[in-house]
């Protein structure tokens, strides 16, 4: 029998903040986070916010994604050691996808070549 990572059940809105100073850091702002959680997932800024008001752990955070961008896809390089197009779990790989745009942020690259556009 597996077990799900911790970070399944951990809540989304527990590691949002961290996102945010992150890219805060960095000389971005915390609506370019939402910005690309939004391009990810398809939520609109208020669905976000109920997200994480609703403290919504990771897994029920992407399962109830209105519109994931068919897109990410196209998110590629390493994460933690790992291969994001490696990962064989898709929870974890929408997870990296995320944290993976997130370090683009953090780094300086454009909005427009984040967002794959």
């Amino acid at each position: 029998m597996t077990t799900k990572h911790r970070i399944f059940t951990t809540s989304f809105a527990s590691v949002y903040p961290y996102y945010v100073a992150k890219a805060e850091r960095k000389g971005r702002q915390k609506s370019d986070v939402d910005a690309i959680i939004r391009w990810l997932t398809g939520y609109n800024q208020r669905q976000l916010e109920d997200q994480l008001q609703r403290q919504k752990d990771f897994e029920t955070f992407f399962k109830e994604a209105p519109k994931p961008n068919p897109a990410r896809t196209l998110i590629k390089g390493v994460v933690c050691g790992v291969r994001v197009e490696d990962i064989k779990d898709p929870t974890m790989r929408e997870i990296r996808y995320l944290d993976k745009l997130v370090d683009e942020l953090a780094k300086g690259k454009a909005m427009e070549k984040i967002l794959r556009t």
